[in-house]
């Protein structure tokens, strides 16, 4: 994050306050006097409500955390998450005069003293920090911060926590600041700014966009593009689909991403075809924007092409050739699935490493029947596959899997070219979406239930 002009100049000439002048000129690895500069400020903005230095001295802040390094914002975090953390001699007399009180009011009143126990004081700060011009943007990129260098090899263990567990208290001002109904459902068309065009091209994380002329293409009279914006954040996507309309549902990519294709008059489309979907911002991990973009956008759709009548994706398996190369390793073949097999496990991998095992057709019925196994697996509550969770908790079904979808080197990495088709149908995503997350119900079709052998 740059930070606003103002604010870095105000860092580099100090901050005006109440007593001695206090300079944030810190070096970009925070040593122990700089954090020790900046540990005195943020300890003595905490202690005061004096809204007009206040402001300055969270600008200075912001600015300082702006200028460091990696290990210098390891170290900042940490001093957040350890040292402006909770009390534990104030929760326990909380939770001792919680359990004494008697009467409602003084049962009350005790919570009440708990609840403000329990708020790390960290969090005041982290909410001083969405008043600044930026701010909210400061506080989705300091989630990301956390998620990326929580993973640090070098971080010990007591750091690590930490950051988790300031990451969980910035994970929950995300959810309350980003609520569903704080958005904007915008269509993205090619007379947008160039700037917001450009984040498209950057973001995109499904099929990379190639060129001007390939956005142009995903942007034409027979395409849509939709996206999430937040008020304080007004040129930054935080989550964006795109759809081709089409007759009927593509089981292969490459026509959906040929910029040479005929354009299709959308007046003769029955079909919305998801075929990408991007998170743009990485700190918002664990703030689920998706659902509620599908959902908004299939309404949007059917206002105003109310012929469109399926709504599915052509989606990516991107764990299934790991998963495919282990089981059959580890010989974990069910019965009808080993009678596909035209040979030994060993000897199929073998063809898979080959370069043109794509023409080898007896390998198909195996690997299909395999795939749909991965894709209906469930774990700890979830599907193994990441795309095929995220699908089945927002309410679709797995409608047909589809041989050599995309073959091209990443489609042959990720996943033996195997793609699949979710069908999003609006009268059975509330139901859908409920079974899967309460009760590890994964909805299919027919075709996928018999490439299983159910019933």
């Amino acid at each position: 994050m740059v930070p606003p002009r103002r604010f870095r100049d105000r860092l580099r000439r100090g901050v005006r306050r109440r007593g001695p002048r206090v300079a944030l000129d810190v070096g970009p690895d925070l040593d122990e006097r700089d954090a020790a500069r900046v540990r005195a400020v943020v300890t003595h903005l905490l202690q005061r409500h004096d809204t007009t230095t206040e402001r300055a001295d969270v600008a200075a802040i912001a600015d300082a955390y702006g200028t460091l390094s990696d290990r210098g914002r390891i170290r900042f975090l940490a001093m957040l998450a350890h040292e402006f953390w909770t009390d534990t001699p104030t929760v326990d007399r909380a939770i001792a005069t919680v359990q004494a009180a008697t009467g409602e009011t003084a049962r009350r009143g005790a919570e009440r003293a708990l609840r403000a126990a329990l708020t790390p004081r960290a969090a005041r700060l982290l909410q001083l920090f969405t008043a600044l011009d930026g701010g909210v943007k400061l506080l989705v990129d300091l989630r990301a911060d956390e998620l990326r260098l929580a993973g640090d090899p070098e971080i010990g263990t007591e750091d690590a926590t930490a950051l988790t567990e300031l990451g969980d208290e910035l994970r929950t001002q995300l959810t309350l600041l980003f609520d569903v109904g704080l958005l904007e459902l915008r269509r993205i068309t090619w007379t947008a700014p160039a700037a917001l065009l450009e984040k498209l091209i950057e973001y995109e994380a499904v099929h990379t966009i190639g060129s001007w002329a390939d956005l142009k293409n995903r942007l034409d009279y027979d395409r849509r593009c939709y996206a999430f914006f937040h008020p304080a954040m007004p040129d930054e996507p935080l989550v964006f689909v795109e759809i081709a309309l089409t007759v009927g549902t593509p089981c292969v990519l490459a026509p959906l991403l040929d910029a040479h294709a005929p354009e299709l008059d959308t007046d003769q489309a029955d079909t919305a075809v998801f075929y990408s979907i991007s998170n743009c911002q990485p700190g918002l991990a664990g703030v689920n924007l998706g659902t509620a973009l599908i959902e908004q956008v299939v309404e949007q759709l059917r206002r105003d092409l109310p012929h469109l009548h399926h709504f599915v994706t052509l989606s990516p398996i991107p764990g299934y050739r790991a998963w495919l190369t282990k089981t059959l390793l580890e010989g974990d073949i069910r019965e009808h699935e080993r009678a596909l097999l035209p040979a030994a496990p060993e000897r199929v991998l073998s063809r898979l490493a080959h370069a043109s095992w794509d023409v080898d057709e007896a390998i198909e019925p195996a690997l299909v029947a395999l795939c749909a196994r991965y894709l209906t697996t469930m774990r700890d509550g979830r599907a193994l596959d990441p795309v095929a969770n995220f699908h089945l908790a927002n309410g679709a079904k797995i409608a047909r899997i589809n041989w050599l979808a995309d073959p091209s080197p990443t489609g042959r990495e990720r996943s033996a070219g195997l793609m699949a088709n979710y069908l999003y149908e609006p009268d059975h995503i509330v139901e859908r979406a409920e079974a899967f997350v309460a009760r590890d119900e994964v909805s299919m079709s027919g075709p996928v239930r018999e490439l299983l052998k159910l019933s």
